[in-house]
């Protein structure tokens, strides 16, 4: 009752406004509706502000235990969530599709570290005292590192893109990136960058365990229960998931993993430990390379020159042997729009965990380094979902004006429709029979009664 009378004031406060003063009740509903719109983000500044007031609460190894209570818990929430949603054979079909598997993980571990090593080089080249030798070792750690566990999912699902894709992504991903990634920083670690190689081979056998052990609690068995409980209980299920807006719960989930990231990053002094300048320049440098990956990744995933090669759908009468295999070997590289995105925001993205594992596995938790090699990665990690939270809706748009997804629409409304049409048949038959029972009936007494 209390709850009614405060719903019908608020409503005769609302309509009081609107009638006295139009113009502000506009304003008001605009800023109320960019406030729902935009809440990630709002929500994210505040606990942001909360791991700089009280960085030992959330941080690794902190009062809650952050590398557990939100590494952990808060990744398994969101993969529940994809357990619960996905069909099982839907992602046995896309854990098959070798050619993205393929193209995302040369994104991931060549063609970015590559990249990004390359302007690590070149900053250091231009001896600028300012900038800290060991944030630029920081970046290249960060390069190294494969794509994200959790925010992929959240953001693929948010532009309508192909979650089930992206999900078999992060698991391969992050399971040969527990191998890859310390090779590689080991790699790239030498000649002019020697003085920050650890030297240590025996400190990335914690990394290993680490990272497998996180795949397995926070990836694996929370999809697995989930898959396990929508074939199970199918109705019930849709109907929790729908009811308790579970793709929401994901993305506050997200807002906690940043929040325990920049606790650790506060914790260990990360911001302070390296000049002003240099976090500017890591800031503005984070979002334009964040941006350029995403870019390579889109005419990666979508080359034209395979529109030119094959224009036409393989014939044997009119086609060579050659082109009708080379059809269906190469043209399959172009994907369509919703895996477009899977790709691009899998491609572009680094995970902060593998990369603070790494670091504190090789260099140290007592490393006097430990704060600028941090920067770079907490930060990428910040400014890559921020960005990629603006890029989704444009991303979505694109993928609602394609050709694939209004026939997924058309097909999707077809089937509502045969389901709702089999009961009122049903029902139907059920009164004809009756009908033709009744008529049967009456014949035999008539028969009778002669």
């Amino acid at each position: 009752m209390a709850n009614v009378g405060v719903r019908s004031s608020m409503d005769r406060g609302r309509t009081w406004l609107k009638e006295k003063s139009p113009w502000a009740y506009k304003v008001l509903s605009f800023i109320k509706a960019q406030m729902i719109s935009y809440w990630f983000f709002e929500a994210l500044a505040i606990f942001v502000a909360l791991a700089y007031k009280y960085p030992s609460f959330a941080r690794h190894g902190g009062t809650i235990r952050g590398e557990y209570s939100i590494g952990y818990g808060a990744v398994a929430v969101i993969f529940l969530g994809s357990g619960l949603s996905m069909s099982t054979k839907s992602l046995m079909k896309n854990m098959g599709h070798w050619r993205a598997h393929l193209v995302v993980l040369v994104l991931q571990f060549l063609i970015t570290p590559a990249i990004l090593y390359g302007f690590a080089c070149a900053i250091r080249a231009a001896h600028n005292a300012v900038i800290s030798d060991w944030m630029l070792v920081g970046l290249i750690v960060t390069a190294c590192c494969p794509t994200t566990v959790a925010s992929n999912v959240v953001m693929t699902k948010q532009a309508d893109g192909n979650d089930l894709l992206t999900l078999c992504e992060v698991f391969i991903g992050n399971v040969l990136g527990a191998v890859i990634t310390p090779a590689l920083v080991q790699l790239f670690t030498t000649g002019e960058w020697s003085f920050a190689n650890p030297a240590n081979g025996s400190s990335v056998t914690r990394v290993y365990k680490d990272v497998f052990k996180q795949i397995g609690l926070s990836v694996f068995i929370p999809l697995f229960v989930g898959q396990v409980l929508q074939n199970l209980f199918p109705k019930p299920v849709k109907i929790f998931y729908t009811k308790t807006k579970f793709n929401k719960v994901g993305s506050f989930m997200l807002v906690l993993i940043m929040w325990s990231s920049f606790s650790t990053a506060f914790y260990q002094h990360a911001f302070t430990a390296v000049s002003h300048q240099s976090i500017i320049m890591i800031c503005f440098f984070n979002v334009g390379i964040y941006v350029f990956f995403t870019v390579i990744c889109f005419l990666i995933s979508r080359p034209i020159f395979l529109l030119k090669v094959f224009k036409e759908e393989p014939d044997r009468v009119k086609h060579s042997t050659a082109y009708i295999w080379s059809y269906h070997l190469f043209r399959p590289f172009y994907y369509n729009r919703r895996d477009t995105v899977a790709i691009a925001l899998c491609g572009a993205a680094k995970t902060a965990a593998l990369g603070v594992s790494l670091v504190t596995a090789q260099y140290g938790d007592n490393s006097p380094h430990l704060g600028q090699l941090l920067v770079p990665l907490v930060l990428y990690q910040s400014e890559q979902v921020l960005t990629a939270g603006i890029l989704t809706k444009f991303m979505k748009k694109w993928i609602h004006a394609g050709p694939e997804y209004k026939q997924e629409l058309e097909l999707k409304l077809k089937a509502k429709d045969e389901e709702e049409a089999v009961p009122v048949q049903e029902e139907v038959d059920e009164g004809s029979d009756e009908v033709f029972a009744r008529e049967e009936k009456g014949a035999v007494e008539k028969l009778r009664d002669t």
